[in-house]
């Protein structure tokens, strides 16, 4: 386990209403690191110093509630997809970045989170999962594994399913894993449909606790992976 160092931020618990807990500092990998293993997520903004974020309610996916609907089980079965991990990072936070959200004028994935990330990348806790269609990647998601959690951060999709084949995949592998949950930070709507829900902070920072105690290893190497539905639970 790793050998934490002295905390170079606030309490987690000290954060206001809005989840803003401190700014300033960088993005550095030993900073990602003692952040995430805190339970704090950056959230930049342009023209504003570098926002910290621990918001009072923190979206979570369990996976014994996992609702995949029958339809979208079925279409897993298209052997024209196929799935990686960690195969295309760049490619995946670039095209994060790039889409359209209609709560935002812009994105959140600024050219020094994608350098930061990437960074995170390399050093081995920021990891992709990918869709294929045909040899074109049509989805995507990334996250952050740190301490025995996966936070993930954001996904995009260019043809109906691709990232939610990529939640799927990456559901399945944690779960195979030893792993229950994992951080989604917010609920979107879609999140919500597969039982995506918010907890309090103290209670996940008491998950990231236990997590702590005993984190699993995981494997994203690279290459094409066969994902079986190892989840039953399902509706129409």
């Amino acid at each position: 386990m790793r050998k934490r160092r002295k905390a170079i931020f606030p309490d987690p618990r000290l954060a206001g209403d809005d989840g803003l807990l401190c700014y300033g500092g960088n993005l550095e990998v030993e900073t990602l690191l003692e952040a995430y293993g805190n339970g704090i997520f950056p959230w930049p903004q342009e023209g504003l110093p570098l926002l910290w974020f621990s918001p009072p309610q923190r979206g979570v996916l369990d996976f014994d509630s996992i609702h995949w609907p029958r339809r979208f089980l079925r279409e897993l079965k298209d052997e024209s997809y196929s799935i990686t991990f960690n195969r295309d990072f760049h490619q995946v936070i670039v095209e994060c970045a790039a889409v359209p959200r209609s709560h935002e004028t812009g994105t959140w994935i600024l050219p020094s989170m994608q350098k930061a990330y990437i960074a995170f990348h390399e050093a081995g806790y920021a990891h992709s999962v990918e869709c294929w269609h045909r040899g074109q990647l049509v989805g995507g998601l990334y996250g952050v594994y740190v301490g025995g959690v996966f936070s993930g951060e954001s996904m995009f999709y260019k043809v109906s399913g691709g990232s939610k084949r990529c939640l799927f995949a990456l559901t399945q592998k944690l779960r195979a894993s030893g792993l229950g949950w994992m951080d989604i930070q917010m609920v979107t709507p879609i999140l919500e449909t597969f039982g995506g829900k918010y907890i309090s902070r103290d209670e996940y920072l008491t998950r990231l606790e236990a997590a702590h105690l005993n984190p699993q290893k995981l494997d994203f190497s690279g290459g094409s992976a066969n994902v079986p539905v190892i989840e039953p639970a399902s509706e129409d």
